[in-house]
Order: C-alpha cells, then sequence, then structure tokens
C-alpha cells in the first residue's frame, strides 16, 4: 500500500490495433505479435530486439514503456493477500482466519473473486490511460510461509503453522487467481516469501537463517512445493533473509536445485521488495551493488522489486544490471533468460493480443465489489469462527436480553482488515453487527480501556515553536523513496516557509510549489509539553503520514480506509523541547490535511463499564490486538511489541484488566477475541463463560461475530495455529530449527491444541475403514469414516485424518493428512473418504530425504488431534517395503 504518481500510457487495446495496423500497411505483422506462436518464441523474439538499457529498465517492478517497439510501461507490483489491495474492493479475512475455515473449496471461489475484481481494476487503469503500482496483474499472494513461532507479526498472513493445510489452502488459492483456461492467465499468482521466512521482522535484511535440509523439507519448502508442482503458479517471490549464508533471491538450492531443477520450475521469480539491495548492503554477500544484482539474476531471480512509493524518473533502480553487464559480472544474454521469463508472464496475461482474443477482458464490471462477493466474504467469516470455550451461555438469548459490549474493538472496523488489505465500501462492526442482530436486545456499548482506542485532541498550536516564536516551519520537497525510508540524502526543498500548526495552512502555495507532483509536505517544530507524563501522541489523517519526535518514528501509515488517527506511546516531560517531525503528501483535491493528535494515558479499566456489566444480562467484551501491534517491520512503542513481532503471547495488560472487572459483577462473560496470532489467554479459559477465537475477520466480520454468538451461524473453525500459555513453552524466537515447534513437534500440552474447535451440536465417529492387507510403499491408501451429527441443530463437522508414524528418525510426532468440511443436519450421517497419496505418507528423515517409510502406521479420524478430547477413531495399517520420494 504505497504511495505513487498517476502517469499516463496508451491503452494497450489501442497500442495493438496501430500496431496491426501499420505492419498490414508497411511490413509482416513482428513476431511477438503473432498469436499462432508459442509465448516463449513470442518473448524471445521481443527481447532480442531491445538495447541493453532497454532490456534493463525491464528487469525491475516499475518496468518502462519502450517506445519504439509499442511497449507500454508496465507495474509489476500488486497484492491481494485476501482481496485486491486497492479502493472499492471486496475484502475477506485475514489468510490466518482462511486457514481456520479448512475449506479450501472456498478459498477457491475466493481466489476467482478476488483475481475477477483484479482484472476489473486494470481494465478500469487502462482505459484511464495509466499503469501504475496495484493496477497490474500479477499479484504478490499468497503468503504460504510456515506460522512456526507465534510471535511472528506477519504470520497473521498465513494459512498457520501446518504445511499440509497450508499447502492446500495455498494450491486453491493460486488455481482459484489464475483461472482455468488454456491460453491465457486470468491473473497470475506469486506465492511468498521463498522460503524459511518466519521473522524476527526487525534483524530481516540481514539475517542469516541456519536450518537442516531435514527442516526444509519437511517443514518449510513443501507448501511451495504443492504450489508450483500442482497449482501451477506462473510466479515465485524470493524473500529478504539468507539462507545457510547464501541470501534467498541469490540462494543456489532454493532458486536453482529445487525450484528449477526438482520441480521444473518454468515462470519468473520477483524479489522481495529491496531484497536484491540487501545481497550488498544487509548480506555484504558481494562487493557492490552491480555484482549482488549479477549473481541474483544469474542464480534465478528474474524481476527485482525496489520502488514503490513514486514513480522513477532516474536510472537507479536498473542501472546497476547495466554497469554489471560493462564490468563482466554479468552477460548480456543472462538478462535475456529472465525477460523471456517476464514477457512470457505478459504474453500468457493476454497484454499484447487483440482483446476479443482474451476471455478475461470480457468481465461484467458489476461484479466488483458485488453481492455476490459480499456474500462470499460473509461466508467465509462464518466459517472462521472459532469457539474455543462455552459452558452453555452461547448462543445468546435473541430477545429481551440486555448486552454490555466491552472494548475498543468493539466498535473498530479498521481491525477487521487486518493488513496487506484493500478499502472495502463498507464494513460492519461488532457492534453494529450485534446491533442487527438482537434488534430487541438492550445493548450498551463502553470502550471500557483507553487502551486500542482511537481517541484523541489536537494538540494545542502554542505548544509548537519555530525559532522561539509560535508557529511551524513547513518545507515542500520532491517526494523522494530512498530519503523517506532513510536510506538516501533529503533533496532540497522547492520551498520553505513558517505556518500556525501541523496542517494549517498561512495561505497559497508557494509559487514553486503550484502544479508540482508528488510532493510531500515536511512540517517541523520544536514541541514542548507543560506536563510530564505518558501520553499518546499521532496523526490524524489519511494516506501516508509519518511523525517523529527526536529524530524516532513514533506513528506511521502508508495507506488508510478514509482518515484514520494513528497514536504512539511516548513519554513526555514538561518544559523539555522535543524535535517534531511531521511528513505527509501535499494534499490533492479534496484531501485532509493532517492533524496532530494526543491524549494523556490512563489505561485503568474504566467504571462505565463495570457500571454497565452490572446492569447487563451478559457481557460481550471484544478484545485483542491489531495489525498497528503485529505486522510488518513497524515502529509499536507498547509493552509486548517488538518491531512489529511480540514479546509475549499474553493478553495485553489493560485488556486483561479490563476482563477481570467486568468478571468481578458476577455476569456471564463472553470474550470475543480479534488478532492474527496465537493469545495465551489462560485466564479467561478458566473464568471466562464463553470465548470465541474471531481473527481479523473481514469486511463482514462483525455480523459473522454476531451471528455466531445467536447461533445462526454454528461454528465449526479450527485453530490452524497452537495457542501455548506462553513464551515459556517456546525455543528461542531466532532458532529455526522444528524442534519443539508446532504440533507436529512439541512435547508440551498446549493451551489449546492445532485443529481444535467446538460446535453447538455434537458429532461421533464410527465405522473406519482401512486396507487390512499390507500396502506396497508407493502405492495410495483408502480411508474412509462414517460421521454422525448427535445433537440437536445442524452444523458443519471438519473431519481431520493425522498420521502416527513408524519409528523413524525425523518423523513428526503426528501430522494432519487430510480434512474435509462437511455439512450435516440433526441426526443425519455422512460417510467421508479421504485417499492418501504416497507423498501423504511419506516423512523427511534426519538426514533430509523424502521417504515412504516400512511399519505401521495409525490414522486417526475425527474432530481435532488425536488424544485432545475432540471425538475420534483409530486404526492401523502397515506399509511394506520402503521407499525414497523425488525432492
Amino acid at each position: 500500500m504505497r504511495i505513487v504518481e498517476v502517469r499516463k500510457t496508451a491503452l494497450l487495446a489501442a497500442i495493438w490495433v496501430i500496431v496491426g495496423a501499420a505492419g498490414a500497411q508497411t511490413t509482416p505483422k513482428p513476431t511477438y505479435l503473432d498469436t499462432s506462436l508459442t509465448a516463449e518464441q513470442r518473448a524471445a523474439d521481443l527481447v532480442h530486439q531491445m538495447t541493453l538499457e532497454e532490456k534493463a529498465t525491464q528487469l525491475v517492478n516499475q518496468a518502462r514503456a519502450i517506445p519504439r517497439l509499442n511497449i507500454p510501461a508496465y507495474d509489476w507490483w500488486s497484492e491481494s493477500l485476501h482481496g485486491v489491495a486497492v479502493n472499492g474492493t471486496t475484502e475477506f479475512p485475514e489468510p490466518i482466519g482462511l486457514g481456520a475455515t479448512f475449506d479450501p473449496a472456498t478459498i477457491h471461489e475466493m481466489g476467482i473473486a478476488i483475481s475477477t475484481e483484479g482484472r476489473i481494476k486494470h481494465v478500469q487503469a487502462v482505459r484511464a490511460g495509466h499503469s501504475n503500482i496495484f493496477e497490474g496483474l500479477d499479484f504478490w499472494a499468497p503468503n504460504i510461509n510456515i506460522f512456526r513461532d507465534p510471535r511472528w507479526g506477519r504470520g497473521q498472513e498465513t494459512y498457520g503453522e501446518d504445511p499440509f493445510l497450508t499447502a492446500r489452502m495455498g494450491v486453491s488459492f493460486v488455481t482459484g487467481m489464475q483461472g482455468d483456461d488454456p491460453r491465457y492467465y486470468r491473473v497470475i499468482a506469486t506465492p511468498k516469501h521463498f522460503a524459511v521466512h518466519s521473522g524476527p521482522e526487525p534483524t530481516r535484511h540481514v539475517a542469516n537463517v541456519d536450518v537442516s535440509k531435514h527442516d526444509e523439507l519437511d517443514t518449510y519448502l513443501p507448501a511451495f512445493r504443492a504450489a508450483i508442482m500442482e497449482g501451477k503458479a506462473a510466479s515465485i517471490m524470493c524473500a529478504y533473509n539468507s539462507i545457510n549464508g547464501q541470501p534467498a533471491c541469490a540462494n543456489e538450492f532454493l532458486l536453482k536445485d529445487q525450484l528449477r531443477d526438482k520441480w521444473g520450475f518454468k515462470g519468473y521469480v520477483v524479489s522481495d521488495c529491496e531484497a536484491v539491495r540487501n545481497i550488498f548492503s544487509g548480506h555484504h554477500y558481494r562487493a557492490t551493488q552491480a555484482e549482488a544484482s549479477a549473481i541474483s539474476l544469474q542464480v534465478g531471480m528474474d524481476n527485482e522489486c525496489i520502488d514503490f512509493i513514486a514513480k522513477v524518473t532516474d536510472d537507479h533502480d536498473y542501472a546497476p544490471y547495466v554497469e554489471a553487464v560493462k564490468k563482466g559480472y554479468l552477460k548480456e544474454s543472462e538478462i535475456d533468460v529472465a525477460l523471456t521469463r517476464l514477457y512470457t508472464a505478459r504474453i500468457q496475461l493476454g497484454l499484447f493480443d487483440p482483446p476479443e482474443m482474451v476471455p478475461y477482458t470480457k468481465i461484467d464490471e458489476k461484479l466488483l465489489d458485488g453481492p455476490a462477493n459480499r456474500a462470499l466474504a460473509r461466508k467465509l467469516a462464518n466459517e472462521s469462527m472459532v469457539l474455543l470455550k462455552n459452558d452453555g451461555v452461547l448462543p445468546l438469548k435473541n430477545s429481551g436480553v440486555k448486552i454490555a459490549v466491552v472494548g475498543p474493538l468493539a466498535d473498530q472496523t479498521k481491525v477487521l482488515l487486518g493488513n496487506y488489505n484493500g478499502v472495502p465500501t463498507h464494513s460492519v462492526s461488532v457492534l453494529e453487527g450485534l446491533k442487527a442482530e438482537f434488534p430487541s436486545a438492550q445493548i450498551q456499548y463502553v470502550q471500557g480501556t483507553q487502551f486500542l482506542s482511537k481517541d484523541g485532541t489536537p494538540v494545542p498550536a502554542s505548544l509548537l515553536t519555530t525559532d522561539g516564536k509560535q508557529g511551524v516551519r513547513t518545507s515542500y520537497v520532491v517526494m523522494d523513496e530512498s530519503a523517506l525510508l532513510g536510506s538516501g540524502k533529503a533533496p532540497a526543498p522547492l520551498a520553505t516557509r513558517v505556518d500556525p500548526g501541523i496542517g494549517v495552512s498561512s495561505g497559497p502555495l508557494p509559487a514553486e510549489v503550484v502544479g508540482k507532483k508528488s510532493v510531500i509536505v515536511q512540517s517541523e517544530a520544536t514541541f514542548t509539553p507543560t506536563e510530564t507524563g505518558e501520553y499518546n501522541l499521532g496523526i490524524k489523517g489519511e494516506n501516508f503520514y509519518r511523525a517523529s519526535l527526536d529524530g524516532k518514528v513514533v506513528t506511521m501509515a502508508f495507506i488508510t480506509n478514509g482518515v484514520e488517527t494513528k497514536l504512539g506511546r511516548v513519554h513526555l516531560e514538561q518544559g523539555k523541547a522535543y524535535a517534531l517531525k511531521v511528513e505527509y503528501p501535499l494534499p490533492q483535491g479534496s484531501g485532509t490535511a493532517p492533524q496532530l493528535v494526543w491524549s494523556k494515558v490512563d489505561l485503568k479499566p474504566s467504571p462505565e463499564a463495570v457500571a454497565a456489566a452490572k446492569n447487563a444480562d451478559v457481557v460481550v467484551a471484544v478484545v485483542g490486538i491489531t495489525s498497528e501491534l503485529e505486522g510488518e517491520e513497524m515502529p509499536v512503542n507498547e509493552d509486548g511489541f517488538k518491531g512489529g513481532d511480540r514479546t509475549s503471547l499474553d493478553l495485553p495488560k489493560p485488556e486483561q484488566d479490563l476482563l477481570e472487572a467486568v468478571a468481578a459483577t458476577g455476569k456471564p462473560l463472553v470474550v470475543v477475541l480479534m488478532n492474527g496470532s496465537a493469545l495465551s489467554v489462560n485466564w479467561a479459559k478458566e473464568h471466562a463463560n464463553a470465548i470465541l477465537e474471531a481473527w481479523y475477520s473481514g469486511e463482514e466480520g462483525g455480523s459473522a461475530i454476531a451471528e455466531t454468538l445467536s447461533g445462526r451461524n454454528n461454528p465449526a473453525g479450527r485453530l490452524p495455529v497452537t495457542f501455548y500459555t506462553g513464551v515459556s513453552q517456546l525455543p528461542p524466537f531466532e532458532d529455526y530449527s522444528m524442534k519443539a515447534r508446532t504440533y507436529r513437534y512439541f512435547d508440551g500440552t498446549p493451551l489449546y491444541p492445532f485443529g481444535y474447535g467446538l460446535s453447538y451440536t455434537s458429532f461421533a465417529y464410527s465405522g473406519l475403514k482401512l486396507p487390512t492387507a499390507p500396502v506396497a510403499a508407493g502405492d495410495a491408501v483408502a480411508a474412509s469414516v462414517t460421521v454422525a451429527n448427535t445433537g440437536k441443530v445442524a452444523g458443519d463437522e471438519v473431519v481431520e485424518l493425522y498420521l502416527n508414524f513408524p519409528k523413524v528418525s525425523g518423523a513428526p510426532k503426528k501430522a494432519l493428512r487430510g480434512f474435509q468440511r462437511v455439512h450435516l443436519e440433526p441426526g443425519a450421517s455422512q460417510e467421508v473418504q479421504f485417499e492418501l497419496k504416497p507423498r501423504d505418507l511419506s516423512i523427511v528423515t534426519d538426514a533430509g530425504e523424502p521417504v515412504i517409510p516400512e511399519g505401521e502406521f495409525t490414522v486417526s479420524i475425527g474432530g481435532g488431534q488425536p488424544d485432545s478430547g475432540s471425538p475420534s477413531v483409530n486404526q492401523n495399517f502397515r506399509v511394506k517395503n520402503r521407499l525414497t520420494l523425488p525432492e
């Protein structure tokens, strides 16, 4: 979500018509426009017509136009983690919640919906005459890294901790996105971040990860292998960190041995943004940037992501490749290989073909953010709900009940969207959902705690001075990405003046600024508080903004859902002079200038919340964390959080105090958790009457939560991650060994296990059928079981199949190897069938060899892990002989 300048280019359809017409009158049609040839042949022809510098301009995410070849500019960077990341699109639950659905078929439907909206947005951009970031057809999703440690802030973007579940979800997403046309992609999906990448965030640009081949093949690579070999993903993104001494974007084992050689990948590799620069600047793997760029291209990276805030007007992004060729580090023919892959992809997207040949140019634009996609968002939000505890208080009565709702998150919608999100046209908060679902109830809402509140009042202008007088020094500078990111020298300002306050103008724009594009306003002042204390200080604004005190970032936003307030915790002393700096883009049109706001910190539970609880029949406490606390490499000044990651798994103390305060009234307490990673809710497990895990549940999240509390939605979500009792149960965060991590290798007793989830009905299992004779290694194994709804209400059941393996060093304690989500009416039953393929029966030895071991396997099928209290049945079968599988 970055700020970009609009830049006009020719319409693609018009380009084809012009080129085709010219060819008919003068020369034969260029080979690259000959649709009778393969995409690879056409791409190779086009690449060989380019000069060295023209070729270099195509290796970066902002690929330049080449007018003499009628090639338009193209920005390769688009995002669609759980919805197209632009305005006016459907936003589905954050992927960790999608993982909780255990429903690959509906994830496939979601992929179709997202890619359809992406195509529509692209068509609209082309029609408007520009090609900017987030307007292309190459989408950098899904994130199929393994959520190995709940402290990782970006784990919310993944489908959880299990390689099998992640693989199934990833394949479904990729195939839904790319479509099934034999010639053209609807869009191209990009599994990321390849590979062995899961924090810590603050060190990702320099860290080297030592990891065994066993853990790579057993945990970190299977989902990528499936996305490439089964899903046929046409692109993949390499990560920031180094693995076993080689940066991910120059890693021979990953990019050559596995991806190209073992898996036969023919598509293109895009770098994570700045990852190629990190090869030199962060990992010091090569002595110069030119050498670093060269080795990355030689090992297998094809498209470098480097610029994302503004349109590039110089050659800084592609110059290292030109230098590398001229100095002999890189062959021009090696560039040709990369560009042929890239142009093959553009051709397979239909970008050089007559529109009438490309089926995806005819999509009805009314499908964008339409009712069908909104209904799908509601379905997935409902399916993602995980009921962790219920003593019978749920479902709530639908009439005549007095409900006290507490917690700042209950009345917010941004929390529903998680991260890497677009901006939907409308979202439903929990409070709005409850009011709609319980129209005859008496609902009283009280925030209850200042923690996570967005409340703030403007900082008095009298506290801001310049040269000893009230006012703010305002400088207008042309946007420079490296300077904004702190990696380059700040450009000289176009103009400077003193204004009355932040975002408050003293008059018309300076003449030097009028008509200029991509202008950043930098407001600087001496900030002198009149009272000592802890404060929440930040900005109320839109799009991009950043506020710093004494050079330290307090808060920032890259994109907002309209006007939003973002606050950071600071300690201020009376009379002390602080250097304040606020940066934001010059507002255009109806854009809003930012306000500097603050509030004094008071984290005690409010008396009003306790009073509301005393007057209620039941208390619904909506608590948790947000993507402003956990996320991608960002400033956070709250206890328990660091740089986007977490240092504690506990519910933040102000919210814990609120829970205990309202529970002390003796009224039934229902806890609704909103979060993207596991929370150690030990107190709530013991004292709350019910706990509903709701994740970041998308634009329809408030409706789904309310429907679950009322019983209209019978919850059947399952935890895609282990909920631990605390950090003490985990190895060091920096250790990438899987020993003692995730349910497959964890030896302790978790708070709630992977695969766990309750229902408002009950289920029973019987009739497990497995082969009675020994099975030859390499043969598939059929398994079936009958599941019955033995309760009084209809509901979904997630039927989970786990394997326990023969005693082979390297085998996990147990592993999910099959699952199906089924719906059953009361009293109904269904036979559920599984086919365990050879790779499902395999393990990876300590030496890193994938094998189907000889010996006795145990199959357990039920509503959760074996021995977790969920109903299940189990039985053994034998495999004869041992078979080594290809990597």
